[in-house]
């Protein structure tokens, strides 16, 4: 297998991919707000049928504030990420083989051997590639043909990387 595709300089590029490595690292704190916001309405709730719910009313406001604030942490780091990242459009590439991927951007170019990647999570726009439990990069579907892609797709399945359809 050898895929090779290039990364046009395009100023969306970059926030695109800085939104979906931060929406993998920060999902959590969806989760978390969620509970958080969950726990403090329950809690006002009770406390308000208790002689004693106005003595603890804070609390559980304040559990309902940060949950709702732990929530809103992802889209709101997920809109800096782009905005911050819109200006590095530069020109890329990738270079796909069955032992590694490539990547190139400017003047500056990484690698990871595919031995090292624990596993690929599909997204609608990226697969996005681990090493050990971290995101260390994505590769656009978009920018590969139909038929590069089906092959790499089925060579991480292969290896059992991403799950088959």
């Amino acid at each position: 297998m050898h895929i090779r595709f290039d990364v046009p300089a395009d100023p969306a590029y970059p926030g695109r991919v800085a939104a979906a490595l931060a929406s993998v690292r920060l999902r959590r704190f969806s989760y978390i707000g969620a509970a958080l916001a969950a726990v403090g309405a329950i809690g006002l709730a009770l406390s308000r049928g208790f002689s004693w719910g106005e003595q603890i009313s804070p609390l559980w406001v304040t559990l309902i504030v940060g949950g709702v604030l732990s929530m809103l942490y992802w889209p709101w780091v997920r809109l800096r990420a782009r905005r911050r990242s819109s200006g590095y459009a530069v020109e890329g590439a990738y270079d796909i083989t069955d032992d590694n991927i490539m990547m190139r951007s400017g003047s500056e170019s990484g690698g990871i051997a595919w031995d090292g990647v624990a596993q690929v999570r599909d997204t609608p726009d990226f697969w996005i590639v681990y090493v050990d439990r971290m995101p260390a990069t994505v590769i656009p579907r978009w920018l590969m043909s139909a038929e590069d892609a089906e092959t790499l797709r089925a060579h991480m399945a292969e290896r059992g990387l991403l799950q088959r359809r």
